[in-house]
């Protein structure tokens, strides 16, 4: 009798599960041990999330930022099937996927990701828009058109919260907009960029302040409307006329993942070990938004796009480990520093004993991402178009 072929299902084709599956392909399982590794994501595209601001300007094409999964894994023998998660058997290691099949596994990667906890005050579901997904960056780009298109004198966007997201919004559609625009950073704490070195803080608010967005700090939202935000500020209620509210606040975990039987820290995250294993669960791997990990010195790692990378080697070297019968390896995690884009042609970045920050900045943070694409083969189209678009916008003047 023949041993049947592992199998291996990862759920979520974002940084952690898209890079497990393509590091996995390339791993060297012997004849009798080769899996079968299938990939499950709702939608069609992976993205690129820390380039999305730029399709708001028009710096980048969707296909740059969002190359369909079917053109990422071919010739990689992994296996993506479009769907949506609706249950999952730990016990029994079965996905179930809504109106699809139920798939079997030896090993399960959960990388589902997080999600922007919109409901955190009233107004915000039917008002405010998230900025996470290729469908928020189209909804958001045609509101932005029908405004520009229309009479209105000014265009006002409150931006809810100043981290990452909230501040390289902020600075693009500032420069979108123009001298139409007016821009409001709205900020619970004391400080923009609460967790950035502090070089990037300095940046930022240079590239704000030249930009004229206000900055509310230690501001609350009470409540969202069609056209108005109500803000309070030391006690104070401050009703004011807005055209689009952006919410940038939070990440939550997941229903699916929260109802499942496995440890769990407040926030519903899947507790693992250095090795990226939920605890009591052995065959069972998570990583990105959805993790708590402390890698092997003991510190906790963030959940960011940079430490989803990393992990995705180590998940997919323990998960052929934890086949071929070796030794697992304990997560290590290095940071490499955090770079930000402030506007067009403009971004800064701090790591690594580096600084920079204007166009100089700008291009070390392109070139980084397109190191870090998912392929060789995209890694190519997307670095040709970006050295040939200036020679072709050169020739059309």
């Amino acid at each position: 009798m023949t041993q049947q072929q592992p199998r291996i299902c990862i759920l979520g084709g974002g940084f952690g599960g898209l890079y497990t599956a393509l590091r996995l392909s390339q791993l060297p399982f012997s004849k009798a041990e080769k899996p079968e590794i299938v990939l499950v994501d709702r939608r069609d595209r992976f993205l690129f999330v820390p380039l999305l601001y730029e399709l708001l300007t028009g710096e980048l094409q969707t296909w740059e930022i969002a190359p369909p999964f079917a053109e990422l894994l071919e010739n990689t023998g992994v296996r993506f099937c479009q769907g949506t998660v609706s249950g999952i058997d730990l016990d029994q290691k079965r996905v179930q996927l809504r109106d699809g099949p139920e798939i079997p596994c030896d090993r399960l990667v959960l990388a589902l990701g997080g999600e922007t906890p919109i409901d955190m005050v009233r107004g915000a579901v039917e008002y405010a828009y998230s900025f996470r997904t290729l469908k928020d960056a189209y909804s958001l780009e045609e509101r932005l058109r029908f405004l520009e298109s229309s009479n209105t004198d000014k265009i006002r966007v409150a931006i809810v919260g100043a981290g990452y997201s909230g501040v390289e919004l902020a600075c693009k559609l500032a420069d979108r907009l123009g001298d139409k625009g007016r821009i409001r950073l709205v900020e619970q704490s004391n400080t923009i960029l609460q967790t950035s070195p502090e070089f990037n803080r300095e940046a930022a608010n240079k590239a704000l302040e030249k930009r004229k967005v206000w900055i509310d700090l230690e501001t609350s939202v009470e409540a969202v409307e069609s056209d108005t935000i109500s803000l309070v500020y030391k006690g104070q209620l401050d009703v004011l006329p807005v055209d689009i509210v952006l919410w940038t606040v939070g990440t939550k975990v997941s229903q699916a993942v929260r109802s499942l039987p496995l440890k769990q820290n407040r926030r519903g995250q899947l507790i693992v070990n250095p090795q990226m294993q939920i605890i009591d669960h052995p065959d069972i791997f998570a990583l990105g938004d959805i993790a708590e990990c402390h890698d092997a010195t003991g510190q906790k790692v963030p959940s960011t796009a940079q430490t989803a990378f990393q992990q995705a080697d180590y998940t997919a070297w323990n998960i052929w480990a934890s086949l071929s019968d070796r030794p697992l390896l304990p997560f290590r995690y290095q940071p490499l520093g955090e770079m930000m884009t402030l506007g067009i042609d403009n971004a800064t970045l701090a790591g690594l004993g580096i600084k920079l920050d204007g166009q100089l900045a700008h291009i070390a943070r392109r070139l980084a991402y397109l190191y870090r694409m998912p392929t060789f083969d995209h890694q190519i189209k997307v670095g040709f178009n970006w050295i040939s678009k200036p020679i072709q916008d050169l020739l059309k003047k």
